[in-house]
């Protein structure tokens, strides 16, 4: 066992949570961010202002029936599998032969996981990933053997688990949306208590939110439950940190606040308050959606770079061309900014007002660390 662990610690392999459930899961956030978000973004930007060079056709594949055409957003879209696996592969701190190696196989198992192939790529990424750096430089001929090994282990897995991992995550998402539209009221509680506070966790509420596909209704209290927490902190704690904890928190990430949490879980009840109200007025109320064709990961952003805000009314436009939704209404927008803005800062401020004045909540408790 000893001589195991001394090889896996020679190749850099710690398997932790931290490390898989952590840091690469939110890598593959970022990965998904920088190309499938990206790209999604682009294409509404380029629709909504009638931009020609972001809405002209850049490439085209395949001919007759198959032919695929694609903007510059398309092209970033489509970029999604590498980018993910990429991330991953950085993040797990794999030498450059396997990181570049893993473009193939982040390609295989997001398509083959179809709805739910974020998730597929997170599992199958990793033991490619790890499988890669064990036999990195371990051969004369390494620039073959790296890339082969990788490569064949990702892609041969993402045929054999792919279809599988991605279809159970689909599944999951599937009855999540399906009970939010049956029972709005209690699943928008749950929906937006539970991803807010995986947004504040060290966790990628994100890649959550990705990995199980949550749109529709239950993305919207998706939505609702990560901006309590990101406004609601910057609000609430604007007496101790001022402008620069309202920007870093509030179009950052409440994520800072971990640190103070550990000490004083308290100071958490505010914004779990403010999302268990937000999440069902989002859903019974504003019938709020998140209907982005990034298939999810918007719905985990919340106020991150307003990336929730943009994912909400890039869903209304598709939703507009699909001739699902008539138009944008003024309703749609006041309630938008209530669910984003307005309520989380009020709610979260009178009820972190409360908490210090019967003492859960102490001077310096909201202190963002330097």
């Amino acid at each position: 066992m000893t001589k195991l662990q001394a090889v896996l610690k020679r190749k850099n392999i710690q398997i932790s949570a931290k490390r898989y459930g952590i840091d690469a899961m939110g890598a593959m956030a970022q990965g998904l961010f920088c190309s499938l978000l990206i790209g999604t973004i682009i294409n509404t930007v380029g629709t909504q202002f009638q931009i020609d060079f972001l809405t002209r056709v850049v490439a085209t594949l395949g001919s007759g029936e198959h032919q695929i055409s694609y903007t510059v957003g398309g092209l970033a879209s489509a970029m999604s599998g590498p980018a993910m696996a990429i991330a991953i592969g950085y993040a797990l701190q794999a030498p450059p032969l396997v990181l570049f190696s893993l473009t193939a196989v982040g390609f295989a198992s997001n398509i083959l996981g179809g709805a739910g192939g974020p998730l597929a790529v997170l599992f199958i990424a990793i033991i490619a990933a790890e499988v890669g750096k064990a036999v990195s430089k371990e051969t004369k001929i390494d620039l073959l053997v790296t890339p082969l090994v990788t490569i064949f282990v990702g892609v041969g897995l993402s045929a054999w688990w792919a279809p599988a991992i991605g279809g159970a995550a689909a599944w999951v998402g599937e009855l999540i949306r399906w009970a939010t539209v049956l029972q709005p009221f209690w699943m928008g509680i749950l929906v937006s208590v539970v991803i807010g506070i995986a947004l504040t966790l060290p966790i990628s509420s994100a890649a959550i939110c990705t990995a199980l596909t949550l749109t529709g209704l239950a993305g919207g209290a998706a939505v609702a439950g990560c901006c309590a927490n990101m406004v609601g902190f910057a609000v609430m704690s604007f007496r101790e940190n001022g402008w620069g904890g309202l920007v870093s928190q509030g179009i950052g990430t409440s994520m800072l606040q971990m640190p103070n949490i550990v000490k004083n879980p308290k100071i958490w009840l505010p914004a779990i308050l403010t999302s268990a109200i937000t999440g069902p007025l989002a859903t019974c109320v504003f019938h709020l959606e998140m209907n982005d064709p990034s298939g999810g990961v918007a719905s985990g952003m919340g106020t991150c770079g307003f990336v929730g805000q943009i994912g909400v009314y890039a869903g209304w436009v598709n939703d507009v061309a699909l001739g699902v939704k008539e138009a944008i209404t003024a309703f749609d927008w006041a309630g938008l900014i209530l669910i984003s803005f307005l309520l989380p800062a009020v709610l979260c401020w009178a009820f972190g007002l409360f908490f210090r004045k019967i003492g859960w909540i102490g001077e310096g408790d909201l202190t963002l660390p330097q």
